[in-house]
């Protein structure tokens, strides 16, 4: 099995949607990169029992994620709020070398003081 990392990333999502066994097989598959061999002595299950756990839990991620989106709409914001403090970034560099106005400087504080609650909220 070819392992998808967007899996890891779903899992995050919506990992308590699913048996405590799948979530369990998946975590040690992406997370802790274990064999199936390692997971299924781990679990006290045979192999094929582990690949059905994450062939099963696999389904039922991508069905979520195709349902509520949640995993791209968090990705988009994180893109969203790189561009716009970039965009800050660059206009404090420009305020510094050209305006050097202090009513600029306290707009660009609070900028990035909201994109930081934002980033919080968003991890």
């Amino acid at each position: 099995m070819a392992k998808d990392m967007k899996v890891a990333f779903l899992l995050d999502f919506y990992g308590d949607l699913l048996t405590e066994k799948q979530r369990d097989s998946l975590e040690f598959y992406y997370n802790d990169d274990l064999s199936l061999g390692e997971i299924a002595a781990n679990l006290g299950i045979s192999r094929q029992g582990v690949r059905d756990n994450i062939k099963r839990a696999e389904a039922v991620l991508f069905e979520m994620e195709d349902k509520l989106g949640l995993a791209e709409k968090f990705s988009e914001i994180r893109k969203r709020l790189r561009s716009v403090r970039t965009a800050v970034d660059v206009i404090d560099r420009k305020n510094m070398r050209i305006y050097r106005s202090d009513e600029i400087n306290e707009s660009i504080k609070l900028i990035l003081s909201e994109l930081d609650r934002l980033d919080k909220l968003n991890e």
